[in-house]
């Protein structure tokens, strides 16, 4: 309570308001605009105020709805984005970009035959059109539709982005940090860029190299959920696990609760960098979300010798990188071993053969072990010491058998 006053709120002696003070109320009591939020790319601020516009029963007009769509897209919620622009082709007149806002939506959500269905309703042609066309033919593995339409690609950002994109899915990464770099060269603004330049040298074993252009970002965006996740892995790959698990502390309450890719990934790694603890609880359900939970999983199950869920998890994934053909390798070695199976034992020398003798690997460890386990199961032993006797310098406890060791997410 209050007990006394300096001043009478009416009559003579009474408090007058400044002019300061009403222009400062009239300012706090002003509705914000739906601009104010977009430009600072407060994309909740953004949909809380157009869903309030919804819910009290204003007209909304399409535009409206296009923007919660659009928030929703850029929050990670692509099943709100796509349940929004779905409505939206259900009604008589809707603008025809939803197509392809739409296509996006599905593209994802791993939809790809849906969002190749609403790509081709697109009535004008465009570059994003086009580029969408481009990941799609990826996915479907489709050679002759991907080099028709990297044929359409222009020497625009956008266009040399999403060719540095594939070239990154298809494990070219060196092709894809020239692209970077010269996209960088030309917009110094575009900062986001070293996080794809500092992963593609994750992905080439460059971590301390990784570690120094990833910094170039930190240093503008500390609170970066993708860079701090790179950086964790970037620390367990020169240091420990321990050392990893710190940069992650404290990040899954930074990230926002809508952002559940993000909430996804971090889990995951922290998996990883416990040492496979809670492998079960947490992998299981991303196995289908994130690539590395599948094979991680598979190796948990190696490591607590159940070989057959470690096979049965695998033996449907067609291999596309180095890790996915050794992890294929040591399992059905193992498998082999355990039914004394010369089948698997075969499969398993043809996939360390392929590693150890292609000629990006052949003179990596990974590779030479590689070739020492194809030996080995041939049981050329003279052939497992000169490889294993080439790398003895720099690993001293390489063993004929290819280590299996987990991944983080990068």
């Amino acid at each position: 309570m209050i007990l006394s006053r300096s001043k009478p709120v009416e009559g003579q002696g009474a408090a007058v308001p400044s002019e300061k003070s009403d222009a400062d109320t009239k300012a706090k009591k002003q509705v914000p605009k739906l601009e104010d939020f977009l430009a600072t790319r407060d994309y909740v601020g953004a949909i809380t105020l157009l869903e309030f516009t919804r819910n009290s029963g204003k007209v909304m007009d399409d535009s409206q709805n296009q923007w919660i769509a659009y928030c929703a897209f850029h929050l990670g919620d692509y099943v709100r984005a796509k349940d929004e622009y779905l409505a939206m082709t259900k009604q008589s007149r809707f603008p025809q970009s939803t197509w392809i806002d739409l296509a996006c939506c599905y593209f994802f959500l791993g939809m790809y035959r849906e969002a190749d269905d609403a790509n081709q309703k697109v009535s004008d042609p465009s570059c994003l059109q086009n580029r969408l066309s481009f990941h799609l033919s990826h996915k479907f593995n489709d050679e002759k539709r991907l080099m028709t339409h990297h044929q359409k690609l222009q020497d625009v950002t956008e266009d040399q982005l999403s060719l540095a994109s594939i070239h990154y899915l298809r494990s070219h990464y060196q092709e894809a940090i020239d692209i970077y770099k010269r996209v960088l060269l030309d917009n110094r603004e575009f900062l986001a860029l070293n996080v794809y330049i500092a992963l593609c040298y994750y992905k080439l074993d460059y971590y301390d190299v990784s570690q120094e252009v990833l910094s170039v970002y930190l240093q503008h965006f500390s609170d970066s959920a993708t860079a701090i996740n790179l950086k964790a892995c970037n620390h367990y790959k020169l240091y420990n696990g321990k050392a990893a698990e710190a940069e992650l502390k404290g990040l899954l309450d930074v990230v926002s609760q809508s952002f559940t890719f993000g909430r996804d990934l971090i889990k995951h790694n922290l998996v990883v960098f416990r040492g496979g603890e809670g492998a079960l609880r947490v992998l299981l359900p991303l196995v289908d979300v994130i690539p590395e939970a599948r094979l991680n999983l598979v190796i948990y199950y190696l490591q607590q010798d159940d070989v057959n869920e470690a096979f049965n998890l695998i033996k449907d994934l067609e291999p596309t990188v180095p890790q996915e053909y050794i992890l294929k390798g040591v399992v059905n070695a193992a498998l082999g071993q355990e039914l004394g199976s010369r089948e698997h034992t075969k499969v398993a020398q043809q996939y360390f053969q392929l590693v150890g003798g292609s000629a990006s690997e052949c003179d990596t460890i990974p590779g030479r072990q590689c070739m020492a386990s194809c030996f080995f199961l041939l049981r050329q032993f003279d052939d497992v010491l000169l490889y294993l006797n080439s790398i003895k310098v720099i690993d001293s406890n390489c063993m004929c058998r290819v280590s299996a060791r987990r991944r983080p997410a990068s």
